[in-house]
């Protein structure tokens, strides 16, 4: 596939800032947790950070998870197919993947320029809402050029199955 290496590059580091974000919240979710039933102190906007950071992590699995082909495939009634067919299937998918994941980044996009002209806020931390529609934004862009590239790469059903 043209260009691999760097999409290659592109995605594993989003995923590896999806592994260091969720491990702060895991952090985070433990020092609210031993905070609160043993110092009877709580860590207030917890819910909060977790679901804001929830969301951007898992957006930031996406490339990666696209690049690698690892989406969930029921392959059920396709088992018995041809290869050109299930190959047919696989490149209406990635464009699927493409149409998707070009809506979620173009909608996360429009909703940070929103965020920040209204100068929308998390009500507990007044965490600025902008920042977490561009965090989910950028990967979701990422995913869909990668989707696109596998759209378009091996038309040859031969060469797919081989």
């Amino acid at each position: 596939m043209m260009f691999s290496t760097t999409l290659a590059r592109l995605a594993r580091l989003c995923s590896i800032l999806g592994g260091l974000l969720m491990t702060a919240l895991m952090l985070m979710t433990c020092y609210s947790l031993i905070g609160r039933n043993v110092f009877d102190t709580a860590l207030i906007g917890d819910f909060e950070l977790t679901g804001i950071g929830s969301g951007a992590a898992i957006a930031f699995f996406m490339p990666l998870c696209q690049f690698k082909r690892d989406n969930i495939i029921v392959d059920f009634f396709t088992a018995n197919r041809s290869a050109a067919f299930n190959h047919k299937l696989d490149r209406f998918g990635d464009l699927l993947m493409t149409v998707i994941f070009f809506l979620l980044s173009w909608r996360c996009a429009l909703a940070a320029v929103n965020a920040k002209e209204t100068m929308g806020a998390s009500m507990l931390l007044g965490f600025p809402d902008w920042i977490v529609f561009t965090s989910m934004s950028i990967p979701f862009g990422l995913t869909t050029v990668i989707a696109a590239m596998q759209t378009l790469s091996k038309f040859n059903p031969e060469e797919a199955s081989a």
